[in-house]
């Protein structure tokens, strides 16, 4: 497996894929693909970084700019990423996680939030506190590792192309 920055010969199988990865997912709205074209074309996609077998892509992982009230800039929203299908569960989406976070802190970033299932996270250093929060979203699910500096509290808000569409 070669983990590698996408390139822009990615963007349409990296969409494919994300769309691919979340149609299986209840809780999916079916916008995930889009958000990571929109964190593109806002240039709002710090980190995208691909895995690839054989040729194909069979993991993506974004990593955006986040604000959180009352802290310096520094930290970055993962999400979304994605897996094959027929490929989870094989420690690829571990993999692009932990070297996305290898390269967030190689450029001097404070920390990484995501929201997310606890039980699947916290085996890759994420924790919840309640001085963490995302709107009325439960506070086991907003999570964060940090990289430097102090734990983050306050609201979180990530880049525009989360923003609900209507």
């Amino acid at each position: 497996m070669i983990l590698r920055a996408e390139q822009a010969r990615d963007v349409q199988a990296i969409y494919a894929l994300t769309q691919l990865a979340f149609s299986q997912m209840s809780y999916s709205d079916g916008y995930e693909g889009q958000i990571v074209n929109d964190l593109r074309a806002d240039g709002d996609l710090t980190l995208s970084l691909v895995a690839e077998v054989d040729g194909r892509i069979v993991g993506h992982v974004a990593f955006s700019p986040v604000q959180i009230t009352g802290m310096t800039s520094g930290w970055y929203g993962l999400g979304p990423i994605s897996v094959a299908p027929d490929r989870q569960r094989q420690g690829i989406g571990r993999a692009l996680v932990e070297e996305g976070l290898a390269r967030l802190k190689d450029i001097g970033a404070a920390g990484c939030a995501l929201i997310g299932d606890p039980a699947l996270y916290a085996r890759l250093g994420f924790q919840c506190n309640t001085r963490l929060r995302f709107g009325d979203v439960p506070p086991e699910v907003v999570q964060f590792r940090t990289l430097s500096g102090k734990d983050p509290e306050g609201q979180l808000t990530y880049a525009p192309a989360f923003d609900p569409k209507p």
